[in-house]
C-alpha cells in the first residue's frame, strides 16, 4: 500500500506525470527535427536559438498538462493496487473525462503519430533520394 499523505503522493504522480510527458514531447521535437533537417536541409541556420526555444515550449507543454490536476481538471491519487500514485483514470466527472481525452489526444496519439509521420518522410525522402542517385 501507499505509505506516505496524499500531498506526498500528489507529488510523486505530478513528477512522474511530467517527466513521463516531457520525454514524450522530447522525443516528437526530436523526430520532428530530424524530418526538417533531412528533408529541407536549408532549414536552421539559427539552431541554438531553436533548440532553446523548443525546450522551453516542450517543458511548458509538459507542465500544461501535469498541472491540470493541481487545478482540479482531474486529479491524482494512488494507483489501483495502492502501491503507487499517477492519475486518477477511473473518472468521476465530466472534467476529469475531458482531461483523460485531452491527454490521449494532445499527449499520446498527437505525438506519437508526429513521430511517425517524420520518420515515414525521413524513410521516403532517402528512398527517392537513393532511388535519383542510382538512375544517374
Amino acid at each position: 500500500r501507499w505509505l506516505f499523505d496524499q500531498a506526498v503522493c500528489t507529488l510523486y504522480a505530478f513528477c512522474g506525470v511530467l517527466f513521463g510527458l516531457c520525454s514524450l514531447a522530447s522525443l516528437t521535437v526530436l523526430s520532428t527535427v530530424c524530418c526538417l533537417k533531412v528533408c529541407y536541409p536549408a532549414y536552421g541556420r539559427c539552431w541554438a536559438l531553436h533548440a532553446a526555444g523548443l525546450l522551453l515550449a516542450v517543458w511548458a507543454y509538459a507542465l500544461a498538462f501535469a498541472c491540470a490536476p493541481l487545478a482540479r481538471w482531474g486529479s491524482y491519487g494512488p494507483e489501483p493496487y495502492g502501491t503507487a500514485c499517477c492519475i486518477a483514470w477511473q473518472a468521476s466527472s465530466r472534467e476529469a473525462t475531458l482531461y483523460i481525452l485531452a491527454l490521449l489526444i494532445f499527449c499520446y496519439l498527437l505525438p506519437c503519430l508526429l513521430i511517425l509521420a517524420s520518420y515515414a518522410l525521413i524513410l521516403w525522402t532517402v528512398w527517392v533520394s537513393r532511388r535519383a542517385v542510382r538512375q544517374h
